[in-house]
């Protein structure tokens, strides 16, 4: 899959370190190469409903997927109340 700068982009999986689930939306802000000649990595930001950036984190890009047409913006609390 190729994937573009600042492209919005949506998690394949949970990082709960992060308090982060599948499917939410970040933007693709940069990609890594791996230390050790493994998988590529990218950057991601994350923003809140109202658009204030919340996180930067580094995963794998087998750990996002482009967003489709069929899809919509769901939305959740970061926090427990």
């Amino acid at each position: 899959m190729n994937f573009e700068l600042y492209q919005r982009v949506a998690l394949n999986c949970d990082l709960d370190e992060y308090q982060l689930k599948k499917g939410d939306v970040a933007t693709l802000i940069d990609f890594v190469p791996h230390p050790s000649n493994g998988e590529q990595g990218c950057v991601l930001e994350v923003f809140n409903a109202t658009g204030e950036s919340i996180a930067v984190v580094i995963v794998p890009i087998s750990d996002i997927k482009p967003l489709r047409n069929h899809e919509i913006f769901s939305v959740r609390s970061l926090v427990e109340i």
